[in-house]
């Protein structure tokens, strides 16, 4: 599933209409497109809807005819983000074909295709935020909390199997396990984009999996 389909389909809002005839929620989608590259690749901060706007062709003017405002318009990108993102984690951290913790090596294994083939321009768009939540509206400070914590649950359920399986200690606190290395993974895939190499992600996961109690 693309972030294109992810994307979420709502009534315009009040504002200048736009001139040209054209499909307001094919319009919106494409809005959303690119705010996800901009945010992804530049942050909230330096990302003006100017350039969005310009991008898809939507006169400034009519921006707000389908947002009521850049703050809404961030938390739509953010939860379509954060939808395309479980879907991707679900692909993997599910997959009954591999075992657990090979299912974490499939997901790194995606995240560096996908790192690579946009030449380590984009990171992660909930990560990036996160570092410069003192910069956004204060509404998006849960808002990335909860992504967070749904990232975790969904890890957490995979290293659960893990135990079922023996592949880790019965031990093992799995909650904390999934929250160390979401927060690992945040500063391993900085460290890719300032490098413009995987082989931090394949590091850190080296690195987590070495560290799983047996």
């Amino acid at each position: 599933m693309t972030e294109s389909q992810l994307v979420k389909a709502a009534k315009p809002r009040r504002g200048r209409p736009p001139k040209a005839a054209r499909d307001n929620q094919d319009t919106r989608a494409e809005l959303i497109r690119s705010g996800l590259e901009q945010l992804t690749e530049k942050g909230f901060a330096s990302s003006g809807i100017d350039q969005i706007l310009r991008k898809v062709g939507v006169p400034k003017g009519s921006f707000y005819y389908y947002f009521s405002s850049k703050e809404e318009f961030g938390q739509v990108v953010i939860d379509n983000y954060a939808t395309y993102f479980a879907h991707k984690l679900d692909k993997h951290l599910l997959d009954q074909a591999y075992s657990p913790l090979a299912r974490i090596g499939q997901f790194v294994e995606s995240a560096k295709t996908g790192m690579a083939r946009f030449e380590f321009k984009r990171g992660c768009l909930v990560g990036n935020l996160g570092q410069e939540v003192d910069l956004l509206p204060e509404s998006y400070r849960q808002q990335l909390i909860d992504i967070f914590l749904d990232w975790q649950q969904r890890l957490t359920i995979c290293l659960e199997a893990a135990k079922a399986q023996d592949e880790i200690a019965q031990s093992a606190n799995c909650e904390l396990l999934a929250e160390q290395f979401w927060v690992g993974w945040e500063g391993a895939v900085s460290r890719a984009k300032l490098v413009q190499s995987t082989q931090p992600l394949q590091n850190y996961l080296e690195f987590f999996i070495a560290g799983l109690p047996r």
